[in-house]
């Protein structure tokens, strides 16, 4: 019974050395296979931050005109179109003029004045639209037309 232990035993030792040489060549193709990732995955983010700055490249930094139209016209009474372009102060006077309707509006005298700041966020974000990039360039951000 004993040499059949040991037999058993031998064989148990052999079956571990086998399973943990069979879990290092398992961990070094993993690895192998983790750094091709790696590889794979820097590969491709660097092509889609190039291809990100292609193609952000007219629309972002001094070019705003999408972004300051549709602002103008879903946000327009609050000015934030005016903030964007850079010009702060008519900014202020939309975002002030539709607080103080909205305060008035309690004694009716300020439902007179809410559409005012919405009308001339409408017609500014229309007309952004409508302007070619150059034209919007030049006309407001280097001409700094602050209205219409």
């Amino acid at each position: 019974m004993s040499e059949e232990n040991k037999d058993l035993g031998d064989k148990a030792e052999d079956a571990f050395d086998d399973a943990k040489e069979k879990a290092k060549e398992f961990a070094e193709d993993t690895k192998e296979a983790a750094g091709d990732f790696a590889e794979e995955a820097k590969k491709t983010a660097n092509e889609f931050t190039e291809g990100a700055k292609e193609a952000f490249s007219g629309a972002g930094g001094e070019n705003k005109k999408v972004l300051a139209g549709i602002l103008a016209i879903l946000l327009g009474s609050l000015g934030v179109h005016k903030f964007i372009l850079g010009y702060q102060k008519e900014g202020f006077i939309l975002l002030g003029v539709s607080i103080a309707a909205y305060a008035l509006s309690c004694l009716a005298v300020g439902l007179l004045f809410i559409w005012i700041p919405g009308l001339i966020g409408l017609i500014e974000g229309i007309i952004y639209l409508t302007k070619s990039d150059e034209e919007f360039y030049n006309t407001y951000q280097v001409g700094k037309k602050p209205w219409f």
